[in-house]
């Protein structure tokens, strides 16, 4: 709650990023994405059985959403316990995929986008 604190009162257009690693809840979620410029990380926590992060996101747009490994921690399941690695990143888009009851292919689609516009690459 403090990051989004401190980003909302010095929030402007120009300003844009990533709340890394995002576990909150919805609440924070919105307060998030009301900010305009900024995605909710989502990593390996979503594959977690009791990570939570799951019923958050069913009720985000994948428009805020910006897909990240963590690497080395955070591994997703069913790798947990090993060193995370950047090519898991196809299993956090797979959970995401399921969660939001739409293709992988929309959900890489949407994420690349995201990057493209938070990055500037076009």
């Amino acid at each position: 709650n403090e990051a989004i604190e401190i980003v909302e009162k010095i929030n402007d257009e120009c300003l844009s990023g990533v709340f890394h690693c995002f576990t909150g809840d919805v609440g924070d979620a919105k307060r998030i994405t009301d900010l305009g410029n900024f995605y909710l990380g989502i990593g390996g926590v979503l594959t977690f059985k009791n990570g939570g992060v799951d019923k958050t996101i069913e009720q985000i747009d994948l428009k805020h959403v910006m897909l990240e490994t963590d690497s080395p921690y955070l591994t997703p399941t069913p790798f947990r316990g090993k060193r995370n690695e950047s090519k898991y990143i196809l299993n956090i888009a797979e959970k995401l995929a399921e969660v939001k009851g739409v293709s992988l292919e929309k959900i890489a689609e949407i994420t690349n986008k995201n990057a493209s516009n938070l990055f500037n690459i076009f």
